[in-house]
């Protein structure tokens, strides 16, 4: 077996051609990765990496298998069904161990029904919706998952949601995608796997309540005496025990803080970003990135990955979560409130292609470090501000051109299965941000020429890019500061930012759990976001406050 890196395929070759070619009599090969480079404006082309073999060296088949491991105790509990919560019950279902999985929302199929009235109607189900329910938010987002830490456990990823259905290309593809049509299959038999290995799953069982004692330990600088959590309360009532419990609750589910902070759970605020999400006809970024091979077939939606960084002001503008041949998506979880994101299907067949453009926000700058609240009220603040722009189902629209320019005008057909309606989004975030994502764009448009075009519209608000509240844990146990046995977890717990670092992070937890040795060291977060952040005003109802992590009274009225 030989491998070869770099190879360079032209949209008119045939990689095979190219293999023949550089080791005649070649019997097989397996792609290990693949990508388009569209830097040289005349010449996209694709570049490779192969694994090749001779007669009679198949190429090896990718089982990883996993060893069982001896377990007594309780059985672990996982909270919440999106992508750390199914890995990790995964996890401990291929090494012998049963567990018990708690989601607030439905099964797909039913989530799914929510959702469509949603959009369709207006009607909001508090626990089925784009963010809750199982699948989680990687559901409607398109299932992508490209991420940039480096983990041993992402081909183990790619290659489990292969086999629950996911498109073989993704083990090998440099911007894998399942597509939000496909990822809605693989859930249920990922689920259906579970349950058939030993993990029982509850749906519709929102966790109101943990159970808690003192351990005995001492922790922290002031050797305060450590707590022991034994287990959870659900809102129907019933308590479910185990010393071990995986907190995989997602980026926004905010009610969940108040539960922890009522427990002493140490928390902290966290850097985070909010902004706009653009939309462009695809066939513009098509021409954009793609020249005049712009139609060529093998080429499919081209997408963009965009940055700036302000080096005087020391903040990052930055696209995310890019979904070619797309749609916009309604995607709040609390009434009176707008929040949008954005998904494609794996045909990526969309006559439009959208991303967020966010602004990152400085915690400490912005609202100082006593208030560990005040990133989730200004989070709210935006998306109760963006919502009474429209007071309806629609999303808050604005073209591009009109926001530069502070002025208002009519807006553009969408993508939106909820639709748009005209809002003046230039007066919808703090001055400080609106300047320097106008910069932003600015900036965008010199790098890929007709960014800027009287053919793109910003929608309102992008505000759910990662939590602004962090679960603190030990970096060696993973175990809260705070509480023994609690396991922060994924995007919610403030480790994760997509869908696959997410997977990466209940998978790691889980070997802890179990003393399987590590085979890495691998990154804490999914570093795709830029690392400075600007620092902002913080709303009135953020204001700093002395004393301990406890909810404010204004909280206890915001959870949905």
């Amino acid at each position: 077996m030989r491998v070869f890196h770099n190879i360079t395929v032209g949209l008119d070759e045939e990689l095979e051609e190219k293999l023949a070619w550089m080791t005649p009599g070649f019997a097989s090969h397996r792609i290990l990765k693949k990508s388009v480079d569209a830097r040289q404006r005349h010449s996209p082309h694709f570049v490779y990496s192969v694994e090749v073999y001779e007669a009679g060296e198949p190429p090896p088949e990718r089982h990883f298998t996993l060893e069982k491991v001896p377990y007594s105790g309780p059985r672990p509990i996982i909270i919440g069904a999106g992508p750390a919560g199914l890995f990790a019950a995964l996890r401990f279902v291929e090494r012998g161990v049963p567990c018990l999985l708690l989601e607030r929302g439905s099964p797909a199929e039913k989530r799914m029904r929510h959702i469509n009235r949603f959009w369709r109607y207006g009607e909001l189900d508090a626990n089925n919706n784009v963010c809750f329910g199982e699948g989680g938010a990687g559901l409607y987002s398109d299932g992508k998952l490209i991420t940039r830490i480096k983990s041993p456990h992402i081909r183990y990823v790619m290659n489990r949601l292969v086999q629950f259905g996911a498109p073989a290309e993704i083990e090998y593809l440099a911007n894998p995608h399942v597509g939000s049509d496909r990822i809605r299959r693989v859930i249920p038999r990922m689920r259906e796997y579970l349950i058939a290995n030993g993990c029982e799953i509850k749906f519709d069982a929102p966790v109101v309540k943990f159970l808690t004692q003192n351990s005995g330990a001492l922790a922290g600088e002031n050797q305060k005496p450590q707590q022991q959590v034994i287990g959870v309360e659900t809102q129907d009532g019933q308590i479910h025990h185990s010393d071990k419990i995986i907190m995989a609750t997602g980026h926004s589910a905010s009610d969940i803080f108040d539960q922890l902070s009522l427990s002493g759970v140490h928390m902290e605020g966290k850097s985070f970003a909010v902004g706009l999400r653009i939309e462009h006809p695809q066939s513009l970024i098509n021409e954009i990135q793609y020249r005049e091979k712009n139609s060529h077939e093998k080429l499919g939606a081209a997408n963009y990955r965009l940055a700036r960084h302000d080096r005087q002001a020391d903040l990052g503008v930055y696209s995310f979560c890019m979904c070619p041949g797309g749609y916009v998506l309604s995607s709040g979880t609390e009434t009176e409130s707008v929040v949008v994101n954005g998904m494609s299907n794996y045909s990526r067949d969309s006559a439009f292609a959208n991303s967020a453009i966010v602004v990152t926000v400085d915690y400490a700058k912005s609202f100082g470090t006593e208030d560990i609240w005040a990133g989730l009220k200004f989070r709210q603040h935006l998306e109760k501000s963006a919502y009474e722009m429209v007071r309806s189902k629609e999303i808050p629209a604005q073209r591009l051109v009109d926001f530069m320019a502070d002025k208002t005008g009519p807006v553009l057909p969408t993508s939106s299965p909820s639709h748009v309606k005209a809002a003046p989004l230039h007066e919808l975030m703090p001055q400080v941000l609106t300047e320097h994502f106008k910069k932003g764009i600015e900036d965008f448009g010199r790098k890929m020429n007709g960014f800027i075009s009287p053919e793109a519209q910003l929608h309102a608000v992008e505000s759910r890019t990662s939590c602004p509240i962090r679960v603190t844990r030990d970096r060696e146990t993973l175990q809260s500061l705070s509480h023994l046995g609690l396991y922060p977890c994924g995007e919610g717990a403030g480790y994760a930012g997509g869908i696959t670092s997410a997977a990466c992070d209940g998978i790691r937890i889980v070997d802890v759990i179990l003393g399987v040795p590590a085979e890495v060291q691998v990154d804490e977060t999914d570093s795709e976001t830029v690392a400075s952040a600007a620092p902002i005003a913080a709303p009135a109802s953020a204001a700093k406050k002395p004393g301990k992590n406890l909810p404010s009274p204004e909280r206890k009225n915001v959870s949905p």
